[in-house]
């Protein structure tokens, strides 16, 4: 199946022994995360950024991906750079964030720390209990790809929501908030005061029963879901390096 331009995957030897495994989000692509892991990448560091299956093609490919593939990704691709650093790091836009938490649940002080930015762990939407129904009778439901404030500037995602793939989120979900109390590592979370993707209690869920003492939250004002596309973006590359760099030591990249 071929990849939409600008939907590729990222990879990148640094020239220090830390690594970051960022992770794209729902029906999106690496290309909401390219410009943030490109700015870690030129600071020094290993980068791995995949494209999850399913996605970066057609939303009825991705309806025939699911949790259990997504997550082996990215536990793939922690692996690379754990062969090859020290102290690895994970980011996560939206579900990118639900995968991170869930790698740090099953990967214990092997993660170092996590960078968080609107994550998603919980739907409340009452109309999801008619998804069993629903995804008998179509496909896919309008997107929610572009949730972005700054004008003229667009997420590479699909316009259609996969129902079957949604479902399987939704499982996966469940999963990682039942374990949220078994995630100790360092955090920085980032997220928007206007979301019109994930509800506004998912931060503030996570952020009352992990176990990490080391908790930054950071509220981004002028950006929507997708931050790392919009007017914070930069923020979120300065926030996100000085986490890095406190925690690896790390303070100057060649």
């Amino acid at each position: 199946m071929p990849v939409l331009e600008g939907a590729e995957e990222f990879s990148h030897h640094g020239a220090t022994t830390v690594g970051v495994l960022f992770c794209h989000g729902f029906t999106g692509t690496p290309q909401s995360l390219r410009s943030w892991a490109g700015e870690v990448a030129d600071a020094g560091y290993h980068v791995e950024l995949p494209r999850l299956p399913g996605h970066g093609t057609t939303w009825r490919e991705m309806n025939r991906t699911g949790w259990q593939q997504w997550y082996g990704t990215v536990e793939a691709a922690l692996a690379r750079l754990q062969e090859r650093c020290d102290t690895v790091f994970v980011a996560g836009l939206s579900m990118g964030g639900c995968l991170a938490l869930r790698l740090a649940q099953e990967q214990g002080d092997r993660i170092s720390g996590l960078v968080l930015v609107n994550p998603f762990v919980r739907m409340s939407d009452p109309r999801l209990r008619l998804l069993p129904i629903l995804r008998r009778i179509t496909g896919s439901v309008p997107g929610i790809s572009s949730d972005i404030k700054k004008a003229d500037t667009l997420e590479l995602a699909y316009d259609r929501t996969p129902l079957h793939a949604l479902a399987s989120l939704l499982v996966m979900s469940t999963g990682v908030v039942q374990k949220l109390d078994t995630v100790d590592q360092p955090l920085l979370l980032l997220r928007s005061v206007i979301d019109h993707v994930v509800p506004a209690d998912n931060s503030p869920l996570i952020l009352d029963r992990i176990s990490s003492t080391d908790v930054t939250q950071v509220v981004l004002e002028e950006s929507y879901h997708v931050a790392t596309l919009d007017h914070d973006a930069d923020r979120i590359v300065k926030e996100s390096l000085a986490f890095f760099g406190r925690l690896s030591g790390v303070t100057s990249h060649e």
